[in-house]
């Protein structure tokens, strides 16, 4: 399965330059957060990717949202792990055809392209180094493979949620912190008096951890 994507050239093209890759949500396409791409750092290319699933009447998804006869919402973990395995072999497939240092990946997901930077991060951290995980959650049931302490340790997160988000609730985002501390991993959370959306403190806050976390200060 081919993914759909838009890309920005970094402004000045080195031998191998650094990648973001966005992650849109649930219903949403690859427009959607490319519409900040020129707002990102210049010395990267950024690549926005359409999620793999049509929706009617439009939009696209990583994987379906099941509802229940309670109303209940349930995922398709099977189809966001296919999705996950997607996303990985899309990065292979960006590193060989443009010139992309392997070495400094960053995913920034919203909602439910938040949910699979997650999974994605941890379940092929040789490929990945940041995550920008945007008004999301962590799911582990969505794991291709069991994180390995060693392997996932240089992964940092940066975590940010709106406190009257009524789409995911904040309590579900609170709680990824202490799963991924407990991973032994760098992690940076925030929130911000919004719902669910990127407020811009929260665009300005996760741009400068980008650049930190490009050029970081040795301790």
């Amino acid at each position: 399965m081919q993914l759909h994507y838009l890309i920005r050239e970094p402004k000045e093209i080195l031998d191998k330059n650094p990648l973001l890759v966005l992650l849109h949500g649930y219903g949403s396409n690859e427009e959607d957060l490319f519409s900040f791409a020129n707002e990102l750092p210049q010395n990267h290319y950024v690549i926005s990717v359409r999620a793999p699933y049509d929706l009617q009447p439009y939009g696209h998804a990583w994987y379906a949202i099941h509802f229940d006869a309670d109303e209940n919402k349930f995922s398709d973990n099977e189809q966001a792990k296919e999705s996950v395995q997607l996303m990985a072999n899309f990065i292979d497939e960006m590193v060989q055809k443009y010139p992309i240092d392997a070495q400094k990946i960053s995913l920034i997901g919203f909602s439910q392209g938040a949910i699979l930077s997650y999974a994605t991060a941890l379940s092929f951290p040789n490929k990945i180094n940041n995550v920008v995980a945007l008004s999301g959650y962590f799911n582990s049931d969505i794991l291709v493979h069991e994180p390995n302490a060693t392997a996932i340790s240089h992964l940092k997160f940066f975590i940010s949620h709106g406190t009257v988000d009524q789409v995911i609730p904040v309590d579900w985002a609170r709680k990824a912190k202490p799963a991924l501390e407990h991973l032994g991993l760098d992690v940076s959370y925030h929130e911000y008096p919004v719902g669910h959306g990127v407020a811009p403190q929260n665009f300005f806050d996760f741009k400068n951890w980008l650049l930190q976390n490009e050029h970081p200060t040795h301790k």
